[in-house]
């Protein structure tokens, strides 16, 4: 059911779908647990997407430091992940999700980099690999940098596809790397594709028959609420 809802989060709304379902798993597996299992589902959905457009060899070139430390800071973030406690890993899901929460809903004007993007592409890359290695998340700062670039729309799937597969790979190795992916976790998060797939495909039907303003209002608002709730049990 996690992965039903959060693949038609997905197809309705264009993402969300490891956000959803680490939100839904965080407690009951814990959070290392949830994000490896979200490995295998967001890795496939995002090949196609990362190769599908004509774009690979213009941000690759633009992006190759973005996307190298990408790679370094989510092996960072899942050394951090490691040594943190469950409390100190909830409150940093919860603060990351309230926040990305508030930006979307608010949705502020953002000024493209410019000549800056030398070195806040590394920047960027490099502390959103750190969130996504310790919490799953890659929103803050690394998808909203990606957004303030001013790409074309086909241009910005493609960047986000590319960007995720390297998380996801990085992710995956280091994940091996410090034994937290077990057998049991491997087969549920192969298992989990069929769910997620269905999702996307009801979502991608049902898109043209809700209004996509107001259910990502409401997503937003659930993320906050949950976000909030992580925080506040953390505490506890």
């Amino acid at each position: 059911m996690t992965f039903v809802i959060a693949g038609f989060v997905k197809g309705t709304v264009g993402l969300g779908l490891p956000i959803v379902a680490i939100t839904f798993m965080a407690l009951p597996l814990g959070l290392k647990e949830a994000i490896a299992v979200t490995l295998v589902p967001a890795v496939t959905t995002n090949i196609w997407q990362a190769f599908a457009g004509p774009y690979l060899r213009n941000l690759t070139s633009r992006l190759w430091s973005y996307l190298a430390l990408c790679a370094v800071g989510t092996w960072i973030g899942v050394a951090i992940l490691a040594l943190a406690s469950q409390q100190t890993q909830l409150s940093a899901l919860g603060v990351i999700l309230a926040t990305y929460s508030l930006f979307s809903l608010t949705r502020p004007q953002i000024s493209p980099p410019g000549r800056r993007e030398f070195y806040l592409s590394p920047l960027s890359g490099g502390i959103g690999g750190m969130m996504y290695g310790m919490t799953g998340v890659f929103m803050i700062p690394g998808v909203i940098y990606l957004q303030a670039l001013g790409l074309r729309k086909d241009e910005l799937v493609q960047a986000l596809g590319l960007a995720f597969i390297v998380l996801n790979l990085s992710l995956a190795f280091a994940f091996m790397e410090k034994g937290f992916i077990s057998r049991d976790i491997t087969i549920l998060s192969i298992a989990a594709l069929i769910p997620a797939a269905a999702g996307v495909y009801v979502g991608q039907k049902l898109r043209k028959h809700i209004s996509e303003a107001l259910f990502r209002t409401l997503f937003f608002s659930a993320l906050l609420a949950a976000g909030i709730y992580f925080v506040t049990s953390a505490q506890l």
